[in-house]
């Protein structure tokens, strides 16, 4: 059976666009949608149940799946999609339904009061834990955003779709990381955009000009043999190598401009607490106004 592509939904405007961006994301891969909204609520037995002041919660929770539902079947009627209230605390199922997904999309926060991104605790546990990929989703991210302008300048959905990017580490392991960058864009017909950040080691941190360009061609030289077999496996994705010299968070937030997608990599947490996602990834998902996909990876 197929695996669905999840969207958790909490009534608010992020988790909206994400269940949007999710609907899209389903009907280009051929899959499933599942729209979860969790809510402990109340037990079933429990003799005040039939209070309404009690019960307001849940009838929201309802309301806000019927309207997304309904939202997403009239703009994309060939996709199949079902919606259930899970009556969990909302970390722990949605990674849960994570375990089960093709991918788990979610919404982020808005801004902060020093300009940059904040996630919500909830977002940052479970994308910390979560064993399959997960999308985290800006409030007002639209269909038009994932494509380049038309002629005009204007949004449209209609022309072709901005460069997936991707974040490569040619030092560690990224075959999980790469695997869906390069199916991202494949599916999108767009550009694969492979970022690598390198930088002088701290013992030559005096190193003159030439020393400096060799470090960046043995990193050149690197990329290119780590990306060959996924050109090979890939062949009709238009592959764009762009090495910079900086801290790797630094690199990829700037090199996330102009992109419709980010993908970067999370190594898997064995601990049972904490939400710690490592200083790259806590960067982008603070920084990056784009849909970042986080791939767990050992």
């Amino acid at each position: 059976m197929s695996r669905p592509v999840v969207a958790g939904l909490d009534g608010s405007q992020e988790s909206l666009a994400a269940a949007r961006w999710a609907a899209g994301e389903a009907l280009r891969r051929g899959l499933p949608l599942r729209l979860v909204h969790a809510w402990e609520g109340l037990p079933e037995n429990d003799t005040e149940a039939s209070l309404p002041e009690l019960r307001a919660p849940q009838y929201h929770a309802r309301r806000v799946l019927r309207g997304a539902v309904d939202q997403i079947s009239e703009r994309y009627p060939q996709l199949h999609v079902t919606a259930e209230q899970v009556r969990r605390q909302p970390g722990p199922a949605l990674l849960d339904e994570a375990e089960n997904a093709e991918l788990l999309v979610i919404g982020s926060q808005g801004l902060s009061s020093v300009g940059g991104f904040v996630a919500g605790s909830v977002a940052m546990a479970t994308v910390a834990h979560a064993e399959r990929p997960v999308v985290l989703v800006r409030a007002g991210e639209k269909a038009e955003d994932e494509h380049l302008p038309d002629t005009a300048g204007k949004p449209s959905a209609r022309t072709a779709y901005r460069d997936v990017a991707v974040a490569v580490d040619i030092g560690g392991p990224c075959d999980d990381v790469l695997d869906f960058a390069f199916h991202a864009a494949e599916l999108r017909r767009a550009p694969l955009r492979a970022v690598h950040a390198w930088h002088v080691p701290l013992g030559l941190g005096g190193a003159d000009a030439g020393e400096r360009a060799r470090i960046r061609q043995e990193a050149e030289e690197r990329l290119a043999v780590l990306l060959q077999p996924w050109r090979q496996k890939f062949p009709a994705v238009l592959v764009k190598e762009n090495l910079h010299e900086g801290r790797p968070a630094h690199v990829l937030v700037r090199a996330a401009g102009g992109a419709g997608l980010l993908v970067v990599g999370r190594r898997r947490r064995r601990a049972a607490v904490g939400s710690h996602t490592g200083p790259v990834a806590h960067a982008l998902i603070h920084h990056v106004a784009r849909p970042v996909a986080l791939v767990p990876h050992d």
